[in-house]
C-alpha cells in the first residue's frame, strides 16, 4: 500500500485531533457522576477533610483518606482517570465515625475530589491535586 504525503498528513492530524477528544470526555463524565451523587444540589467546603499526597511516587497505588463527621455517605472522584468515581462509602446510624481510607490508581497528574453528604442533606467537597511522577525522579 502506497501512502501519500497528503494521505500521511490526514492520518497525522486525525489522530492528534482524536487524541484531545477524551479530555472533554473526562471532565463531562466526572460532571455526570457528581450530579448522580448530589442530585443537582449545591455543594459546600465545609465539613470535608481530605488527606493525599502532594507528590505520588508511584500513580498504582496513591493513599487518601477523607474524613467528613457527621456524613452519609462519602464518594471518591479522580477527575483525570476514564472512570472518574473511584469509590462511595455509604455510613449507617451505627457507624462509630465517617472516616475512609484507600489506595487509588491515578492516570496522571489530577485533582482528586471527596464529596460528602451530611446529615441534614446538605453536600459538602474537598479537593486535592496529586502529582504523579515517573519513576520516582519528579519529572
Amino acid at each position: 500500500m502506497k501512502l501519500s504525503r497528503r494521505d500521511a498528513l490526514a492520518l497525522g492530524f486525525g489522530g492528534i485531533a482524536a487524541s484531545l477528544l477524551p479530555m472533554p470526555l473526562w471532565a463531562e463524565a466526572t460532571d455526570e457522576a457528581i450530579a448522580a451523587f448530589t442530585g443537582g444540589a449545591a455543594i459546600g467546603t465545609a465539613g470535608v477533610t481530605l488527606t493525599a499526597p502532594e507528590i505520588a511516587e508511584n500513580g498504582n497505588t496513591v493513599p487518601v483518606s477523607v474524613s467528613a463527621p457527621g456524613a452519609t455517605a462519602i464518594m471518591l472522584l479522580a477527575t483525570g482517570n476514564p472512570t472518574p468515581a473511584v469509590a462511595t462509602f455509604n455510613f449507617g446510624p451505627a457507624a462509630g465515625s465517617q472516616n475512609a481510607a484507600a489506595r487509588i490508581r491515578l492516570a496522571k497528574t489530577q485533582k482528586v475530589v471527596a464529596i460528602a453528604k451530611l446529615a441534614d442533606g446538605s453536600f459538602a467537597q474537598a479537593e486535592s491535586t496529586v502529582k504523579v511522577t515517573i519513576g520516582g525522579c519528579g519529572g
